[in-house]
């Protein structure tokens, strides 16, 4: 794949910190926090589905929440569904730029499998410019694939598709004029790609599952990563964790941010966060559940899951604190984003969860962190 050398991820100078990839926390002993979420699509009074555009309308409220009490990132996800607004998240991006002024605005993540590397980087690109420097992009193939037929890719080409445009996104993200050839496009000569971003290379992060396979992919192009933890207690990635940070060096590539992902929600009290989370979390589970072929889910699995090893950050700050310390030290990462909506949960719980989680949680954390 990819036949011009110049820019192979192994030499590329589009690497490293000074070219635009997330900074890490300066000293050992911080973590970033960040939002992201789907655009679950709720239900309003009468019990009936959100229209999509009261969500989205909804959402950019939650971001500007979000950026207010001084979180690090908010991300959208893209999605295809009726479930989920949001399936352009540059557009809703560009839009939540114009409504906050600090926080960092990226995707959670981009099907780069069934788009155009191309488009994504001059969509991003462009929002960069219109944030002022606070764009970034999260790469993956998706945990759904209604992409796939919807833009005309074959299911069976899976594997290639990503790969593939994963190489080209990079050459492309280097601002330098693009040689690439491979199976899946026409070949690209010396083409140069507009726009530039201003000062820096567009922060591109590679969302993961939990495969040996994309860990290593992402080491090799040098990028920061970011695992999705959904279920399972998140010290099992510790392995995974421990690859990355080899494979950076073994490619000699200086190492990058690493996050991880997971759903969760804060109140005021553990009893109250269960409880107003449960049959959201439980619905949502259940009907993503009967279309992947897994049993239905319990009220003890879910408690399970709530538990200090468990991979839900649903509870009082102080709990939820506790456990993203837990994950700094059993992982090492620098990042933790709070997945925070989950199908049906109300706007306001939302609202309410976010609030808490940069006035009470963020706080708590560095408190528990320097002792």
């Amino acid at each position: 794949m990819g036949e011009a050398p110049q820019d192979s991820p192994h030499n590329s100078p589009a690497n490293g910190p000074a070219s635009g990839e997330p900074t890490r926390p300066e000293g050992p002993e911080r973590i970033l926090l960040g939002l992201n979420t789907f655009g679950d699509t709720g239900t309003g009074p009468d019990g009936q589905p959100l229209a999509h555009a009261v969500v989205l309308r909804q959402l950019l409220e939650q971001a500007e929440l979000a950026d207010t009490v001084g979180l690090h990132a908010f991300a959208v996800g893209e999605h295809h569904r009726r479930d989920f607004a949001v399936s352009a998240p540059e557009v809703f991006l560009a839009a939540a730029a114009a409504r906050t002024r600090q926080i960092r605005l990226g995707s959670a993540v981009t099907v780069l499998s069934s788009d155009d590397p191309i488009r994504v980087f001059q969509r991003f690109s462009t929002l960069d410019a219109l944030s002022n420097g606070r764009a970034e992009v999260m790469l993956g193939r998706g945990s759904f694939i209604e992409s796939f037929p919807l833009f005309g890719f074959d299911l069976a080409d899976y594997e290639l598709l990503f790969e593939e445009k994963l190489e080209l996104f990079h050459r492309v993200r280097s601002q330098k004029p693009v040689h690439w050839e491979g199976r899946t496009r026409p070949a690209l000569n010396g083409l140069n790609v507009y726009p530039h971003l201003e000062h820096h290379l567009l922060p591109t992060w590679i969302g993961v599952g939990g495969t040996p396979e994309s860990v290593l992919r992402c080491a090799e192009y040098g990028y920061p990563i970011i695992f999705a933890i959904i279920g399972g207690q998140p010290r099992s990635f510790a392995p995974l964790a421990n690859l990355y940070r080899e494979a950076m060096a073994k490619y000699g590539h200086p190492l990058q941010q690493m996050a991880t992902h997971s759903p969760g929600h804060v109140a005021a009290t553990d009893e109250e966060a269960r409880e107003e989370y449960f049959p959201h979390w439980l619905e949502l589970r259940n009907r993503i559940g009967a279309e992947r072929g897994w049993g239905p889910a319990s009220r003890s699995e879910f408690d399970a899951m709530c538990l200090t090893e468990g991979a839900l950050y649903v509870g009082s700050p102080e709990t939820v604190a506790r456990k993203i310390v837990r994950l700094k030290h059993n992982l090492g990462v620098d990042r933790f984003d709070l997945k925070y909506s989950s199908g049906s949960l109300p706007h306001s719980a939302m609202m309410r969860s976010i609030e808490l989680f940069g006035t009470a949680v963020a706080p708590r954390v560095n408190e528990l962190l320097k002792e």
